[in-house]
């Protein structure tokens, strides 16, 4: 690991090792047809804990500019699992918090607005805060208002200078995302209505270390984040939780209601359930986060051997999903074209380009069944159902899904 550095939440010297996946490019920089055989640029990632408040963080930063570009190349609205996972939000908390056309909804990286039309179409005033351009542009498109800038401290004073507080924040899957992270939930304190309420979803750090889910560890994934971690974040700036929900989405996260200190929201049992659920993993001392690095070592040696296997029966391998945890898992793995032929992804933004790093051709999921492969390797294997759904026609010649996160399984 990288000298000792300054913890991203409370500032605390962090010096105690997580995983070291090596050099890798950017897991979202998709290599275009004529930037093929220049160099690509490469960057540690290797992570790291908080021996003070367990918050386990990339140990080198790469700047948010360089990640989220105007032309950032993931839209929500292009899985239809997640669409429908905003859509069962917008129905639970909507009544729960009484909101209405009085009340106002922002999001925090509101990315195409594939979650805020959902508040829109209930006739609810909502505001996105979405620093990359193109998918503001789109969210603007489905009637989303959208203000493009990153969001913190200082976002948050402005908002409420100009009355624009909100009765609920969500923040999705942006939290791991900032390098910042003190100065990021401090926005939150200005942004948030007396009463209002914060929810904020993430990948559980626990599922991440049972599961040997290394492939969740990227660039523009600078924490990985547990309760623990989270309430010492939050109530470093007055914030306090009072409800946890645990989620399947992304491998398994949490959904964490917070709000004011003052506010009158009562804490629940699930709040209670979940602390309980770390406390038992040791998530308050050093020795739940050693031996991950051998875990993934381990798991990127079965994949190998799969591959190799296959190569040697004369098998053809494709990949399905054009996603970052895909490509820190490839590029981990040593993974090119030479062992698998091609991945495909139904986002029409990333066709025609290459993966990060092993250089794996990007094409539309129509080429299955043009080209037949023995096996399908299911890279965001969190969308495995939905997946396989969309391609069970690759049993009509024998072909079968495989996921190797935490080991190779084959699907028939």
């Amino acid at each position: 690991m990288a000298d000792t550095f300054r913890c991203r939440s409370c500032g605390a010297p962090v010096s105690h090792g997580f995983v070291d996946l090596g050099e890798t490019p950017l897991a979202n920089s998709y290599v275009r047809p004529e930037n093929l055989g220049k160099p690509e640029a490469r960057f540690p990632l290797r992570a790291a804990v908080c021996g003070s408040c367990f918050l386990v963080q990339l140990d080198h930063n790469v700047p948010a500019e360089h990640i989220f570009d105007s032309e950032y190349a993931y839209f929500s609205s292009y899985s239809e699992s997640w669409l429908a996972h905003a859509k069962r939000y917008s129905e639970h908390v909507i009544p729960r918090f009484g909101l209405g056309p009085q009340s106002l909804v922002m999001e925090v990286a509101s990315n195409d607005g594939y979650l805020l039309r959902n508040f829109v179409e209930a006739g609810i005033p909502v505001l996105g805060i979405e620093p990359t351009s193109n998918t503001a542009e789109a969210a603007e498109k489905v009637g989303v208002r959208t203000r493009v800038c990153f969001f913190h401290t200082e976002t948050g004073r402005q908002l409420a200078a100009e009355g624009l507080q909100a009765d609920l924040i969500a923040a999705n899957n942006v939290m791991a995302h900032v390098p910042d992270l003190a100065d990021f939930v401090g926005g939150f304190a200005h942004a948030l209505k007396p009463e209002g309420v914060l929810t904020v979803e993430f990948p559980h750090l626990l599922n991440l270390i049972e599961q040997v889910q290394f492939d969740t560890i990227y660039h523009e994934h600078y924490s990985y984040l547990s309760l623990l971690s989270v309430e010492a974040a939050l109530g470093r700036v007055g914030i306090r939780v009072f409800d946890v929900q645990q989620l399947p989405t992304h491998g398994g996260s949490l959904r964490v209601f917070a709000c004011r200190e003052g506010a009158s929201h009562a804490a629940t049992e699930g709040l209670a359930l979940v602390r309980r659920l770390e406390a038992e993993a040791g998530f308050a001392t050093l020795d739940a986060y050693t031996r991950f690095g051998e875990r993934a070592a381990a798991c990127r040696e079965g994949f190998r051997r799969f591959l190799a296997e296959a190569k040697a029966e004369g098998k053809v391998i494709a990949a399905y999903g054009a996603a970052a945890k895909g490509n820190t898992f490839l590029n981990y793995c040593g993974t090119t074209a030479d062992d698998i032929a091609y991945v495909v992804d139904r986002n029409p933004h990333k066709q025609g380009r290459y993966l990060p790093g092993s250089l794996l051709p990007i094409l539309g999921p129509e080429h299955i069944a043009e080209t037949k492969p023995d096996y399908l390797v299911i890279l965001p294997w969190n969308l495995r159902d939905e997946i396989m759904g969309q391609m069970a026609n690759i049993r009509e010649w024998g072909g079968r899904f495989v996921t190797a996160v935490p080991e190779i399984r084959v699907f028939d």
